[in-house]
C-alpha cells in the first residue's frame, strides 16, 4: 500500500498544430499536453519508447517529474491523464498530463489485490473478483500504488467489501462502503436434460429409422412387388421352339 514513487520522464517543448503533430510522430515522437489548476496548457513531445513504458495501467497513478530544457515544463510534476493509441498498431499517438496542486487532494481510482487462500475454497467455493478498484481523494504524493484485501477468513457463499479494506487515515474514500469486492462461491454443474420426442413424431433429418417402423417398404418388399405387376414369370430359358 506504499505511495508510488515519482519518476523522471524527459520531454520537449512542441509547436501546436496538426502537421506538426504528424511530423512528430514520424520522428518517434509522441504530441502531448499538459495542463493544471496552476498551469497554463502546454504543448509537448515524449519519445515513444517512453510513451509505451510508462502507458501501462501499473503507471496510471505515478508522479512524473518532467525533464526539459525549456523552464516552464522543467521540474513540473504531472499524472498521467489519458494515453491515445492507434486502432491497428496499438502505437501511442498522443498523451494529456494533469499537474495537480501538490498541496491539495487530488481524485483517483486506486487497484484493489486480494491475498492469502479463502477458507470457502476447501468447501468448493470459487474465489471472483466483482470490483478491481476503488475511488479515493488524497494528496498527490500519498496516492498508494495498490490497496490489499486479505481473503483468507472469507467462508462459502460470503464477500466482502469496501469496508474491509485497511485505508491509510489521510485518505478519503469516495466508493460506497456497502460496495462488493470480491465473493466466495459454489459453483454448480449444469445438468443437461435429455429431450424426449413427441409420440408419432417424424424423425431428425438424417436420422435412421427405427427398425420395423412404417415408413418405405425394404428393398426385397420392392423388387418382389415389382415381379407381381408384371403379369407371371418369365419363361426359363433354354425352351425349344415348336
Amino acid at each position: 500500500m506504499a505511495a508510488n514513487q515519482t519518476l523522471k520522464l524527459n520531454a520537449e517543448v512542441r509547436e501546436a498544430g496538426k502537421s506538426t503533430a504528424r511530423e512528430l510522430r514520424r520522428g518517434w515522437y509522441v504530441p502531448a499536453v499538459v495542463y493544471g489548476p496552476k498551469t497554463k496548457p502546454l504543448s509537448l513531445a515524449i519519445h515513444v519508447n517512453d510513451a509505451i513504458k510508462y502507458g501501462r495501467m501499473s503507471f496510471e497513478n505515478s508522479i512524473f517529474t518532467l525533464e526539459s530544457k525549456d523552464s516552464a515544463l522543467n521540474g513540473l510534476k504531472v499524472l498521467r491523464k489519458q494515453l491515445v493509441v492507434h486502432p491497428v498498431t496499438r502505437r501511442p499517438i498522443h498523451m494529456d498530463f494533469f499537474a495537480p496542486d501538490m498541496t491539495q487532494a487530488v481524485r483517483v481510482d486506486v487497484e484493489v489485490r486480494i491475498s492469502g487462500k479463502a477458507k470457502g475454497t476447501a468447501e468448493g467455493g470459487l474465489v471472483s473478483m466483482v470490483r478491481r478498484t476503488v475511488e479515493i481523494e488524497c494528496l498527490p504524493l500519498e496516492i498508494p500504488e495498490f490497496f490489499e484485501l486479505d481473503v483468507t477468513d472469507m467462508g462459502l457463499n460470503e464477500s466482502m467489501h469496501v469496508s474491509d479494506i485497511k485505508f491509510p487515515a489521510n485518505t478519503h474514500v469516495i466508493t460506497s462502503n456497502d460496495e462488493t469486492i470480491v465473493t466466495c462461491a459454489e459453483v454448480k454443474e449444469e445438468v443437461a436434460t435429455p429431450v424426449v420426442a413427441a409420440e408419432g413424431a417424424a424423425p431428425a433429418e438424417g436420422a435412421a429409422a427405427a427398425p420395423g417402423a412404417a415408413g418405405a417398404p425394404a428393398a426385397g418388399a420392392a423388387a418382389a412387388a415389382g415381379g407381381d405387376k408384371a403379369g407371371g414369370k418369365a419363361p426359363a430359358g433354354g425352351g425349344e421352339k415348336k
